[in-house]
Parts: structure tokens; C-alpha cells; sequence
């Protein structure tokens, strides 16, 4: 049973930066692509980055330049760092792989 669990995120004021994590269980991590999304409220869900099992990294045009993502095969976790947030990035953060989702993380973007 593949398993995906967030961490990180919380309150951050507009111009910090935060890093999410994203551990993955049941599942050989090296092999498959990790999405991120996010959604706020009132809003549909919408796609953030992705990384391929070849690090090929893309981002959504809203948050390029300031998230960057990575991953760990050996951890089994992938990482979203977030940088020069804004009050608009205030979401819950998704992480995604093999057709599974986490449960997700909230960032709040606020001073």
C-alpha cells in the first residue's frame, strides 16, 4: 500500500521561505515522478512542480523562480522549498506519486 505523508509548512510571513517534506512508503520512490499541487479555499486544486526519477524538475509559472523542488531516493522523500512567499501561496500543499495523494500540509502566508 503506497503512503504519502507531508511535513512542514505552518505560518510564514510574506517574504520567508519554508520547506516541505513528502516521505513515500510501499512504493520503489526512485522509480516514479513526484507531483506537488496545492489548493486554497475556494479553489480548485492546482499543479505546483513536479520531479521526474531523472531530476528533470517544472514548475508552474506562478511559483517559478521561488519553489524549487527535489528529491532523496535513498530517504524516500521529496522536498518542495518554498522562497519569496507571498499572501497568495497560502494553500494546502499536496505531494502526489504513482497515483496516490498525502493527506497534505497547510501553508499560511501571513504577517
Amino acid at each position: 500500500q503506497v503512503q504519502l505523508v507531508e511535513s512542514g509548512g505552518g505560518l510564514v510571513q510574506p517574504g520567508g521561505s519554508t520547506r516541505l517534506s513528502c516521505v513515500a512508503s510501499g512504493i520503489d520512490f526512485s522509480m516514479y515522478t513526484m507531483l506537488w499541487y496545492r489548493q486554497a479555499p475556494g479553489k480548485e486544486r492546482e499543479w505546483v512542480a513536479a520531479i521526474t526519477r531523472r531530476n528533470v524538475t517544472n514548475y508552474a509559472d506562478s511559483v517559478k523562480g521561488r519553489f524549487t523542488v527535489s528529491r532523496d531516493n535513498i530517504k524516500k522523500t521529496g522536498y518542495l522549498e518554498m522562497n519569496s512567499l507571498k499572501p497568495e501561496d497560502t494553500a494546502v500543499y499536496i505531494c502526489s506519486m504513482y497515483s496516490t495523494w498525502g493527506q497534505g500540509t497547510q501553508v499560511t502566508v501571513s504577517s
